[in-house]
């Protein structure tokens, strides 16, 4: 090669890294003002709904309680609290009493003890207790199946359902070996961090980019987000004894999609035969969200639900 050819590749390649450079740079602030506007946005939506606080014997646990009939208790998976709770089930308001709390953690609930799944589900029991509501239907998404799990083993006669929709699930036996953090790394827990990896969310997540909008303030559910990784995620597997899933007493509904890339498919085919009562729904596509699929799950609701009121 000459030195002529040589400059003018050497020229080439600084005008492409000159190139990506103001790309990034672009990148960085467009996803700026997003943030910005989607951070306004998310504390805009907040302040519509309708939100009650329990002062509880360890602290407070704020949730959203509407609608009347059989209730059920949503539980929010990672990275939600009472919004995420109440948005999950809306569509039955017309139908049911839907009570919707912020686990420890997320947004003005206090931690009880330690914030494990048992304590997560002595707090629901209080809750319960504090609106002399007798039994419920207990309706859990992702990270929420844990606890939802817990409460219907420690609180059967509580418990006239358990639903888990494309919930994390209990594993066949104890493993070896198990991720002890099971949530992002903290430097990504911020507004301006996740919209910025937002494009990455369908590959990663099942969903879309803007579900980014949904999870924000994160600064009012890094608390959640993190007893969540260290403590919800891993508890099936860390305390395995401590999940008799065969003595599950009250009947199960699994609904789940077959290419959640978040609660894998493979995970439910493996325990399903644990759980004494289960039906199970399932669906070929719609991702961690099961996006697509909103009147068949309804319908399996129904009637899960008519068959044990």
């Amino acid at each position: 090669m000459t030195d002529t050819n040589k400059k003018v590749k050497g020229r080439k390649m600084k005008w492409l890294f000159l190139v990506f450079l103001i790309l990034i740079i672009l990148y960085l602030i467009v996803q700026g003002f997003r943030c910005s506007k989607g951070s306004k946005t998310a504390q805009d939506k907040l302040h519509s709904y309708q939100v009650k606080t329990a002062n509880l014997s360890y602290g407070s646990m704020t949730y959203i309680d509407e609608g009347q009939g059989e209730v059920i208790l949503s539980v929010h998976g990672i990275f939600g609290r009472y919004d995420q709770a109440y948005d999950n089930i809306k569509n039955r308001e017309s139908k049911n009493r839907l009570l919707a709390p912020s686990r420890f953690g997320y947004l003005g609930s206090a931690v009880k003890g330690t914030g494990t799944p048992a304590d997560q589900s002595k707090a629901f029991n209080e809750l319960l207790d504090s609106l002399e509501i007798d039994q419920v239907f207990v309706l859990a998404t992702s990270a929420g199946g844990t606890p939802a799990i817990r409460f219907a083993l420690d609180y059967p006669e509580r418990v006239k359902g358990l639903i888990l929709f494309c919930s994390a699930m209990p594993v066949n036996e104890k493993p070896d070996t198990y991720l002890e953090y099971q949530a992002p790394p903290e430097p990504l827990l911020s507004d301006y961090a996740m919209y910025l990896i937002s494009p990455l969310m369908p590959a990663l997540m099942g969903m879309p980019a803007s579900t980014v909008e949904t999870i924000l303030p994160i600064s009012e559910r890094k608390t959640g987000v993190i007893l969540d990784g260290k403590l919800t995620n891993p508890d099936m597997e860390r305390n395995f004894d401590q999940y008799p899933i065969e003595e599950l007493i009250p009947p199960v509904l699994i609904l789940h999609s077959e290419d959640d890339p978040v609660a894998s498919f493979k995970k439910v085919e493996n325990v399903q035969h644990r759980f004494p009562n289960l039906t199970l729904v399932t669906f070929p596509d719609g991702g961690h969200m099961m996006t697509g699929h909103g009147e068949e799950i309804d319908i399996a609701l129904e009637n899960f639900m008519n068959r044990y009121k």
